[in-house]
This record gives structure tokens, C-alpha cells and sequence, in this order.
């Protein structure tokens, strides 16, 4: 991992470089503007990027005597790891990560990789709307060198695997199984039977491929837009997890912003937020669709009690191993009630 972070960094570092010389032989006023880079995981087709695209577009509008804004796909600046990391430095200044990833960063992301935490999506976006419960965690990592601006949907993250319908938590048993990198969900599938194994994004479909792994856990648009169903014909809506993607910000730059131009970066950061989710929606149906009719996919609604109850003790355990999280823990609970599962 620190090899490959270290060649990321170089390669930035040389793309900065160059365009730093490009810029000796120019005086013009758009060469003098400050190139803000930001980086994420996903296609060009993604609502992530349609989002980001969105973003760019608005602060240029905005500030683009100032700011030029690029976007960069497809872990074309490293995996979410080393672009967190190359955020922290400031070498780039926005990126999109995983919330499963940032609790190694910081504890209280744990809370929201909790398995069934939420009730319900209005309850996942209820909760996730509220800024007091997302401020003290998006706040954080401060000290790290970044912070959360806004959240994106994710979805529901359900188990997908190439040959074995998942239809209980004892059909994960012997099967090797990508999550993502963090203590939370590691644990998870220890709860579940089934074998952890921790992985890059990127690095999913060769594996899947090559049958090192024998299933994963993501949403839907994971089967379309990165092929997971050319490989994986069996999807079962077991509702383990919503987890939302993060875009932090290198904090140095944030707070160097002037007053009015932090509040038109805090206006981009809203449009980022409802591009995303709108775009969401679309895109998971269209995604469900090609799976089924072009890949194959079979999709299983097993019961998700037996699921749950399995998870279960890793709410207690984690209110008593972090007891400054209860309060945050009770007003997502309070959403809960009030938006509980339409699950027959």
C-alpha cells in the first residue's frame, strides 16, 4: 500500500510540475488560476461524477477568474486510500471516500458502518440530513487534516456472488467475501459466517474474476457499472448496510477561503449533495434493469430477521466501547421510529 501511495504521489506530483512549466510560458488570466482537483472511485457515467461535473461547472460560473476545477475519475489519482491520504497533504484538495474507510481515520465514522442502522432509505436520509447528527463526525477529522462537506447515497449494500444464492446467513458460510477496508465490517461477516476479505474498489472484478474472492457487498450499480455481473449472476437484498460515500476537503484549503467564497463553495457542496441523490434514483433502476435482462442477475429478497439478529450484538458492543456516540445513536433511533421499514 505504501508503495503504490508513494507512486501516486509522484505521478501527481510530475502532472503538478508539469503543469507548473506550462504555465511559465503564458501569462494569461485563466493560466493563473488555481486548479482545485478533486478525485473519486467511480465511471464518468456515475451519479457521483454527474454530480461533481455539476460542482465544477457551478464555482466556475461563480469564481472562475479564480478557480479551476477538475474532476478526476476512476482512481485516475490512486484508490480512495491514497487519495484520502494526498487530501490530508493538500496535493489534491476534494475527494470521494467510502464512510467504511474513513473510520480508520476516525472513530466515530464507526456509528454509520453499523450493520442495520437505519430502519428505512427516509430514515437513512433523515438522519443523514440532519446536521446534528452528521456535524460532530463530519468535523472529526479536523486534526487529520480534512473534513466532510457533504455526504452522497449509496444506497443499500446487499450481498452479490458469482455462483451461490445467498438466501440466509448460513449460506455465507466458507465463502470469501470482499468489504471494504475497515474493522466494522470485518467483523460484520464474522457475525454472518462468511469470510472477510478487505480490498481496494478497484481491484474487485480481477478478483472476482479469478475466483480469489467468491462474492462482495454493494449496491446495485456495482453489477452495471463496474461489470460485478458480467462475473456474479446471484444478488440478495439482505439490506445489511447504508452507508454513504463522503466528500472531505483538505482542511488547509477550506479554511484559507475568503468569507464570500467559502459560502459559494458551501452553495456547490448542497448542489453536489441533490445532483447526486436525484441521479441516484435513475441510475439504481436502470442498473437493476441491464443486470436482470442483459447480465443475468438473479435477484433473491431473502428474509433479512435472521440477518439482523446476527448483527445485532455489534450495536451494544459498539455504544459501550464509544459512549460519546449514544446521543447521536438515539436521534437516528428516533428516525427510525418515525420512519420505520415498509418490509412486509
Amino acid at each position: 500500500m505504501k508503495k503504490r501511495f508513494r507512486a501516486a504521489a509522484l505521478a501527481l506530483s510530475a502532472t503538478l510540475m508539469l503543469g507548473a512549466l506550462a504555465g511559465c510560458g503564458s501569462s494569461s488570466a485563466a493560466d493563473q488560476r488555481e486548479i482545485i482537483r478533486i478525485g473519486h472511485n467511480q465511471s464518468t457515467n456515475h451519479p457521483t461524477h454527474l454530480a461533481l461535473v455539476a460542482f465544477e461547472e457551478f464555482i466556475e460560473s461563480k469564481l472562475g477568474d479564480k478557480y479551476d476545477v477538475e474532476v478526476f475519475p476512476s482512481e485516475l489519482l490512486g484508490s480512495q486510500n491514497e487519495m484520502v491520504q494526498l487530501t490530508q497533504t493538500g496535493a489534491i484538495n476534494f475527494c470521494v471516500a467510502s464512510n467504511s474507510l474513513l473510520e480508520t481515520f476516525s472513530d466515530n465514522y464507526t456509528l454509520f458502518n453499523l450493520p442495520y442502522l437505519f430502519a428505512s432509505s427516509e430514515a437513512y436520509h433523515a438522519s443523514m440530513d440532519d446536521e446534528s447528527i452528521t456535524g460532530p463526525i463530519f468535523e472529526s477529522t479536523k486534526q487529520a487534516g480534512f473534513e466532510a462537506v457533504t455526504w452522497l447515497d449509496a444506497g443499500t449494500r446487499n450481498f452479490y456472488t458469482v455462483d451461490k444464492p445467498i438466501e440466509t446467513p448460513a449460506d455465507l458460510k466458507g465463502l470469501k467475501i470482499r468489504v471494504q477496508q475497515s474493522p466494522t465490517n470485518v467483523q460484520m461477516m464474522s457475525l454472518l459466517g462468511g469470510s472477510a476479505t478487505p480490498m481496494g474498489f478497484g481491484d474487485v472484478y480481477t478478483a472476482l474474476q479469478s475466483k480469489i474472492i467468491d462474492g462482495a457487498e454493494n449496491n446495485e450499480m456495482a453489477l452495471t457499472d463496474n461489470g460485478h455481473g458480467d462475473v456474479c449472476k446471484y444478488y440478495s437484498y439482505d439490506m445489511h448496510q447504508m452507508i454513504p460515500d463522503i466528500l472531505i476537503g483538505n482542511i488547509a484549503f477550506l479554511d484559507g477561503l475568503s468569507e464570500e467564497e467559502r459560502a459559494v463553495f458551501d452553495e456547490g457542496f448542497e448542489l453536489v449533495n441533490q445532483v447526486q441523490r436525484e441521479e441516484w434514483v435513475t441510475a439504481v433502476e436502470n442498473a437493476k434493469d441491464r443486470a436482470e435482462n442483459e447480465q443475468g442477475v438473479h435477484f433473491l429478497y431473502p428474509d433479512t430477521a435472521p440477518f439482523q439478529e446476527a448483527c445485532a450484538p455489534m450495536h451494544d458492543a459498539m455504544l459501550e466501547q464509544y459512549p460519546d456516540l449514544k446521543p447521536i445513536y438515539d436521534a437516528i433511533q428516533a428516525y427510525n421510529k418515525q420512519y420505520p421499514s415498509t418490509e412486509s
